[in-house]
This record gives C-alpha cells, sequence and structure tokens, in this order.
C-alpha cells in the first residue's frame, strides 16, 4: 500500500473513531442528535472500502 493510502486510511480510521465516541449509545441511534455522527463514520467507512479499491487498481495497473 502506496502512503498516500496509508495516509488517508489513517484519516478514515480517526474519522471513524471520533464519530463513534461523539454518539450518544443512550438514545436512538437514528435521532436528531446522533445522525450528523452516524451519516460522518457511515461516510469515512465507505471511504475505506474506496481507498482499498483503488489500491487493487492501482496494483493491477502496475506492468512487471
Amino acid at each position: 500500500m502506496q502512503k498516500f493510502y496509508k495516509v488517508f486510511l489513517v484519516v478514515f480510521v480517526v474519522f471513524i473513531a471520533i464519530n463513534l465516541y461523539a454518539l450518544d449509545w443512550q438514545t436512538d441511534l437514528l435521532s436528531e442528535d446522533n445522525l450528523k455522527f452516524v451519516f460522518s463514520a457511515a461516510s469515512a467507512f465507505i471511504g475505506i472500502i474506496l481507498l482499498f479499491v483503488m489500491n487493487t487498481w492501482s496494483k493491477i495497473g502496475v506492468k512487471k
């Protein structure tokens, strides 16, 4: 994995951790207060998936 992808992997993991910490676990997950954190964590999770897809594509394109 290139350094570029590793940096974004760390950023996305930190975003997920911050959003999971900020959630109010006593209330409903989809309540108005928690919804912004849920969307942000979901976006970071999708970013991680796209990061691995882009990394795989970059390995496929490299000629040996």
